[in-house]
């Protein structure tokens, strides 16, 4: 009997932890279901009804959009250009910033040329850099240019990309 009643003492401490969890839970359970309750009665809520041009904005009629389609395509496209970077390689020693931008200018204008120098000696490492104003120019550049020579020397013409560090 003795040992009966030891086991009910110690299960008597773990028992009445659990019951205060199972009392703490069935309250939980007991108030979500009164909050599910008061949204049930209150109903569904309110859908405000707004129109199209609330949402979007007042829509051109399709004459007016027609109209500023025309405008836009008869306009300048100077504001829009896209500039350009071009590697230029296998230059000689002796080809400068001026010749560069010289031989480049005919096919648009050249907003940046620079030939890369060693920082020690200041002579060409034999490539460099021009930049256009225009996209289109640059890609009209890569292809006359492209294996043309320059200086004596067979250049090579690309885009130039970012080297990774």
């Amino acid at each position: 009997m003795c040992a009966a009643r030891q086991f009910d003492v110690s299960r008597a401490d773990y028992s009445q932890g659990k019951r205060e969890r199972e009392a703490q839970r069935a309250r939980k359970q007991r108030d979500k279901a009164e909050r599910r309750m008061q949204k049930r009665e209150q109903g569904p809520g309110r859908v405000e009804i707004t129109t199209a041009e609330a949402v979007v904005g007042v829509m051109p009629s399709i004459e007016e959009a027609e109209r500023n389609m025309q405008a836009r395509a008869a306009s300048p496209q100077a504001g829009h250009t896209i500039p350009c970077r071009l590697f230029v390689g296998g230059l000689s020693w002796d080809t400068g910033e001026q010749s560069l931008r010289t031989a480049f200018g005919a096919y648009g204008v050249v907003a940046d040329a620079f030939v890369v120098t060693d920082r020690n000696s200041g002579q060409s490492r034999g490539f460099g850099f021009v930049t256009y104003a225009d996209r289109r120019d640059a890609t009209k550049a890569i292809e006359m240019l492209n294996g043309a020579e320059l200086d004596g020397r067979r250049i090579v013409v690309n885009v130039a990309t970012d080297r990774p560090r």
